[in-house]
């Protein structure tokens, strides 16, 4: 699902065919193949640079040097060909894992309470359904969001507004359809199935916008908007849900002192689970932007094996401090999520639009980090990792220190040893597996030579970019622009949040263009317009009320704005 890879260029450039929900572009082409078509630099053979990034040859043109080498170049590989089942796959196999943790965790509910072990079960049973309830209550959330106060609602006649204003647009949308949608969405949400629901329409929207060659690009970033939606509602639920169950149900077979097989496959799905949902997250964090190179599945599936390794060694060695120290480890829980709340923000992460969204945030990545690490802010990402993994060896080496001094010998000796060792060599293949993923499939940016500063870069320098197909010619000064011409650029630049206006006359029509006056987030943030519903409502209007791509700038400092031609679509 991405619309760039780490796999190499296939013979003959870039091509439209092959399979996967992502749209494949002809770079080399003499014809874009889609107005969708990414944009490349004529100069040095990137779309990093002509998406607005720090680019050698960009620079050229500010300090009117000649390019640097290598710097902050960015190589934009051609996607492979990756079938349309491999995507379709993925995203069965989170299906099943989602009804196989949530599954087993209320049969193994129902277990406890026919034992009268009621205890047990009301834990279990919290832990599934509160976490559940507030990630529903979220996901409605965004659906009233998306679909109400002039969203995509009304441009598809879903409110009384949208049914009057374009009912010329969509005479079949009626109340009964409204009411329809509103009712199957309050049904779902109810039944606690709003991630069910969206993974299925994910799949859908992907598998149309590989068949359907008319308003292809609107399906694709219809997939994407709706697979990002689910990650990040996954991502919560299993932080709030699995992890805790985990270590509970861990932790009652250590104080049992016996494992029965539910308690096994439950916890096995748990971990499963947690695993699972941080590889999917990466993954698609990576495919949605295009200035990083997206991540191929045999990646995706190492960096599985890494979070299932070094979680199975963190929960274990928590549950077994939890079995003796029942107070002690609520204590140490909350000292860890303060320690790495504090960290978190005071590493300055950039993911939300407001700054109490932003709390809320680093608060849930400091639960994250009672358990695994998870990359916040771009930037020596491998010595706060270090610190990281060195504080989790320190703490799992000193509660199961704990645990193993003040336990039971009776009880268990018969597992303790195991354990101890349960606790150290999970971690270690957890690194090694890490290692072997950072060196041989993470998809790290390599270096071009770039060529001397062309066209484009100037264009881009001067507010008026061309389209991908267009040739390289001399740049442009400041004498070959009118005067007119460069007060309406300058005007241009101090338009408010949001405006939209029509693009440039070039040699294609182009759509409307949506100029924010934020400079562009930071990966691993999520981009402006997967997180601000208002921008996204934004672009699902102009995607149906125009043929044309729907154009992105962000503003930037020294050029005054960044230019992303995103040729996104629903």
């Amino acid at each position: 699902m991405a619309a760039q890879s780490d796999g190499g260029k296939a013979p003959g450039g870039v091509g439209y065919g092959g399979g996967g929900f992502a749209q494949l572009y002809d770079v080399d082409g003499e014809e874009p193949l889609d107005s969708a078509a990414i944009h490349i630099c004529q100069c040095c053979r990137t779309s990093a640079c002509y998406w607005g990034c720090r680019s050698a040859c960009l620079g050229s043109l500010l300090g009117g040097g000649q390019p640097l080498v290598g710097v902050g170049i960015r190589e934009t590989h051609c996607p492979p060909r990756e079938q349309l089942w491999l995507d379709c796959l993925w995203i069965i196999l989170a299906l099943i894992v989602f009804f196989w943790d949530v599954g087993t965790d209320l049969c193994l509910a129902n277990e406890y309470y026919r034992r009268q072990d009621y205890l047990w079960f009301g834990l279990t049973l919290f832990f599934v359904l509160v976490p559940s309830v507030l990630v529903q209550i979220l996901s409605f959330r965004w659906f009233v969001q998306d679909y109400t106060g002039g969203g995509l609602g009304e441009v598809e006649g879903l409110t009384k507004r949208g049914t009057v204003a374009l009912g010329c647009l969509y005479p079949g949308r009626d109340r009964l359809q409204l009411a329809t949608i509103w009712l199957w969405q309050a049904t779902i949400h109810i039944l606690q199935l709003g991630q069910v629901w969206r993974y299925i329409r994910t799949l859908y929207l992907g598998i149309m916008s590989r068949r359907q060659k008319e308003h292809q690009r609107r399906w694709y970033w219809a997939m994407m908007f709706e697979y990002a939606d689910v990650n990040m509602l996954r991502l919560l639920e299993t932080f709030l849900e699995s992890a805790p169950q985990l270590v509970l149900q861990l932790c009652i077979m250590i104080q049992e002192n016996r494992a029965e097989t539910l308690q096994c496959i439950s916890s096995l799905g748990s971990l499963l689970s947690l695993a699972w949902v941080l590889a999917s997250y990466h993954k698609l964090l990576r495919d949605s932007r295009d200035d990083q190179r997206s991540m191929s599945y045999r990646g995706a599936l190492l960096h599985l094996f890494w979070r299932l390794f070094t979680i199975s060694s963190r929960v274990l060695s928590l549950a077994l401090f939890a079995s003796l120290f029942h107070i002690y480890f609520g204590i140490f829980v909350v000292v860890h999520w303060c320690a790495m709340a504090f960290w978190v923000v005071h590493g300055g992460t950039d993911f939300c639009m407001s700054k109490w969204e932003e709390v809320l945030f680093n608060m849930v990545v400091g639960i994250v980090y009672i358990f695994c690490w998870f990359n916040v802010k771009e930037g020596r990402t491998r010595y706060r990792m270090v610190v990281y993994y060195i504080v989790v060896l320190a703490e799992n080496t000193i509660l199961t220190g704990l645990w193993y001094t003040y336990r039971d010998p009776a009880l268990t000796d018969s597992y303790a040893v195991p354990a101890l060792c349960g606790v150290y060599l999970t971690f270690a293949g957890g690194v090694l597996v890490m290692l072997l993923y950072y060196g041989f499939l993470h998809p790290a940016s390599a270096h071009l030579q770039p060529s001397p500063a062309s066209s484009c870069c100037a264009q881009l320098l001067w507010g008026l970019p061309l389209p991908p197909s267009a040739p390289p010619t001399a740049p442009p000064t400041p004498a070959h622009m009118s005067k007119s011409q460069t007060d309406e650029d300058v005007a241009e630049t101090c338009l408010p949040v949001f405006q939209v206006r029509s693009a440039p006359i070039t040699s294609k029509p182009e759509g409307p263009l949506i100029k924010i006056d934020m400079p562009r987030k930071r990966y691993p943030a999520w981009d402006a317009h997967y997180v601000d519903r208002r921008l996204r409502r934004t672009i699902n209007i102009l995607q149906y009320i125009t043929p044309a791509a729907v154009g992105i700038r962000y503003r930037d400092g020294p050029l005054l704005y960044e230019l992303l031609q995103y040729e996104s679509s629903f």
